[in-house]
């Protein structure tokens, strides 16, 4: 065949798969997630004896955010004697991340809101990371910009414009803005409010808010019937509160309690200093750069691979057995103490003599399932009608978040170059049991054609631009904040734990937020160090 015969039979090929009305070939990529095989093995109980045993002074089961402020808080203090266990291959829990030859990109949790005053040992993380410039305990500290959010931060897409903010309000109905304006002052009026002893009702950690009977009401209906009873029914208003429910939560408003919708929008009150404003810390890998530089600096101290698969105490100390996946074996850890960091429903099928009360606490917990896509793409996608290209961008009425844009970070940028976009897709619209079934049996091309059919509705380029498309699976990703969950004798009762055992987990306040998680994990690693006799030169919580 000569080149000019090649050349023209290839142009027509190309041409012919390229016809009008034909969609490209749906890009590679990897079905991935957790180690679901190793913790549905957990359920079984079918491991061998311990071959080996080694002692340690603390053992830290679990090295998601909780997990990792224990042994932060524990290094800070000067003790060493500790070892961290986590099941999966990467330390970090919702907060992991991945890389590709373009950017780094998250896999869960994107972005840290500036902490408030009262989250004291996130600011000390934060000023021991080197990001909070200045005293942590200042209202509004400074924080190194990289970190800070670039504008611009969020849109919306609705009705064919992309709009600035998450919260329509273009081509609204009459009276829809007024009701979203009378929503926002009620929520101001709740971020105020105070108990008799002058806390707020809804600090951030949770464990500082205070309580009143009228609190303690809105646990017991949800954010959808709250929001009924107080006459908001504009149609823009439920759906962004919906989707708030949804993006912290993993669950639909209609299940979410009062308490916790409402929470959402009135425990935050971090503000920066000059040009930080109140924006949100992130980076390229999401909350990936945190927990990768706590876990950097454990070094032999961290063990992943490992799944505990049986807990006893004793009355000197604590039996831990644990199966090595690298080692193919189990070993059994003689611990003085043990802080639980792991989700808490795990807790009660390794630990035999468990307290029935401590059990019947734990029992109502549920979690929500997600899915995180990672598109690769070639270029940015056209910006649309309205906004430009944000680093948070929202579809109205989608099943999916969204997705935030990994380079946005990056500075002198070609606006031209390759990108990562992660979008975000929890499982709400089912019964948690029923959604994990779907995460797990779906295949990765079901998954991608309706991830790039949603996106292309705001984005006509988005499939010829995607070279990839992997997929991030969450099976227990986030426990579910239902009404009745935050009654005071089931909280109290996690918060005093079992004996040698501190439990320490976002699900201890029922809220999978980065505070509560450092909250829990910086208490259980004090108690642990005033246990040990040495005594605390300073208390972070």
């Amino acid at each position: 065949m000569q080149r000019r015969d090649f050349l023209a039979a290839w142009g027509a090929a190309a041409l012919a798969g390229c016809a009008p009305g034909a969609a490209p070939p749906l890009p590679p990529g990897e079905l991935a997630g957790g180690d679901f095989e190793l913790g549905h093995r957990l359920a079984g109980g079918d491991f061998p004896a311990p071959t080996e045993t080694r002692h340690t002074g603390v053992l830290i089961i679990g090295a998601g955010v909780a997990g990792l402020s224990a042994a932060w808080r524990l290094q800070r203090a000067g003790f060493q004697d500790f070892a961290v266990l986590e099941l999966e291959a990467q330390a970090g829990g919702n907060s992991r991340s991945g890389r590709n030859g373009i950017s780094a990109y998250p896999q869960g949790a994107h972005y840290l809101p500036l902490p408030n005053p009262e989250a004291r040992a996130v600011r000390a993380l934060l000023a021991d990371l080197g990001v909070l410039r200045g005293d942590p305990a200042a209202e509004a500290p400074g924080y190194d910009e990289v970190y800070l959010c670039h504008a611009p931060q969020e849109r919306l897409y609705r009705q064919g414009l992309w709009q600035e903010g998450l919260v329509p309000h273009l081509h609204l109905a009459a009276g829809e803005q007024a009701q979203q304006a009378r929503f926002f002052a009620r929520m101001g009026e709740f971020k105020a409010a105070r108990d008799e002893r002058g806390r707020r009702l809804f600090a951030l950690p949770s464990a500082y808010a205070g309580e009143t009977r009228a609190s303690r009401a809105l646990d017991q209906l949800t954010m959808h019937d709250w929001m009924r009873a107080e006459g908001f029914d504009a149609p823009s208003l439920h759906w962004y509160v919906n989707y708030a429910c949804r993006d912290d939560y993993g669950t639909d408003y209609r299940q979410v309690s009062a308490w916790a919708g409402i929470h959402y929008f009135a425990c935050r009150t971090g503000r920066g200093g000059e040009g930080a404003g109140e924006t949100v810390l992130t980076a390229p890998e999401g909350n990936g750069w945190i927990v990768q530089r706590l876990a950097g600096r454990l070094g032999p101290a961290l063990h992943t691979g490992c799944a505990v698969h049986a807990l006893r105490q004793g009355l000197t100390g604590i039996s831990v057995q644990v199966w090595d996946r690298k080692q193919e074996r189990s070993l059994e850890y003689q611990a003085g103490q043990v802080i639980w960091a792991a989700p808490l429903y795990l807790l009660p099928r390794l630990a035999r003599e468990l307290p029935t009360e401590l059990a019947a606490a734990i029992a109502p917990l549920g979690y929500a399932p997600w899915l995180v896509a990672t598109l690769s793409l070639t270029a940015p996608p056209e910006p649309g009608a309205g906004m430009p290209l944000a680093w948070d961008n929202v579809l109205y009425d989608s099943p999916g978040l969204g997705y935030v844009v990994a380079t946005h970070q990056q500075l002198r940028r070609d606006s031209q170059a390759p990108t990562v976009l992660s979008y975000y897709r929890p499982l709400s619209d089912a019964d948690p049991w029923a959604a994990r079934v779907r995460l797990l049996s779906t295949s990765r091309e079901t998954w991608a054609e309706e991830i790039l059919a949603d996106l292309s509705r705001a984005h006509r380029d988005i499939r010829r631009l995607t070279t990839r498309l992997d997929l991030f699976r969450h099976g227990h990703a986030m426990v579910r904040p239902l009404p009745g969950l935050r009654r005071r004798e089931r909280l109290q009762r996690l918060a005093a734990g079992w004996g040698r055992v501190q439990l320490a987990h976002g699900d201890m306040g029922c809220l999978s937020l980065f505070e509560e998680a450092n909250y829990w994990g910086v208490r259980a690693a004090e108690n642990c160090l005033a246990a040990a006799g040495g005594g605390l030169r300073e208390r972070l919580v």
